[in-house]
């Protein structure tokens, strides 16, 4: 009997903490403004590292959220401020086995930190609105010159 009353409350585990992820995700996105997006978190290995997620607008900033997280917390913020697109590429090598066909790579700084983060190509656009988006008299390049991106 004990193992089945294992089994039983591992199940019930595993059915609240599906649960919880999916009213996590409808609490991110619940304001509108969510993206698609993933993040390259560690660069140990090549063409690895790569970590889905949600990116939400929230003004000057972009929240990053990992998909399969129980935090209610962004695991980045990036600002807009201190975020520059230095160049886009298509997925190369094993990147193109971790990501969807139509996904494009942008190499950022934020902070004079690199980061690079993923996104569907239909999405690049209006997140360069959003990058370059600024008040009146506060213009300011956020991207690097586009001649050494490829064409999306």
């Amino acid at each position: 009997m004990e193992i089945v009353e294992g089994i039983g409350i591992t199940v019930a585990v595993l059915i609240v903490a599906a649960f919880f992820l999916f009213l996590r995700r409808a609490l991110v996105s619940r304001t509108g403004g969510t993206i698609r997006l993933n993040v390259r978190v560690t660069t140990l290995l090549d063409g690895r590292g790569w970590s889905p997620g949600l990116g939400r607008f929230s003004g000057d900033e972009l929240r990053w959220f990992r998909m399969f997280s129980f935090a209610l917390r962004p695991k980045r913020v990036l600002t807009r401020q201190t975020l520059v697109v230095r160049r886009r590429r298509l997925p190369e090598g094993q990147e193109r086995f971790s990501m969807p066909v139509d996904w494009v790579i942008l190499s950022c700084t934020s902070e004079q930190t690199p980061i690079e983060i993923a996104m569907a190509r239909s999405t690049v656009t209006g997140f360069l609105s959003w990058l370059e988006a600024a008040p009146p008299g506060a213009a300011s390049p956020r991207l690097a010159t586009t001649q050494d991106w490829p064409a999306a």
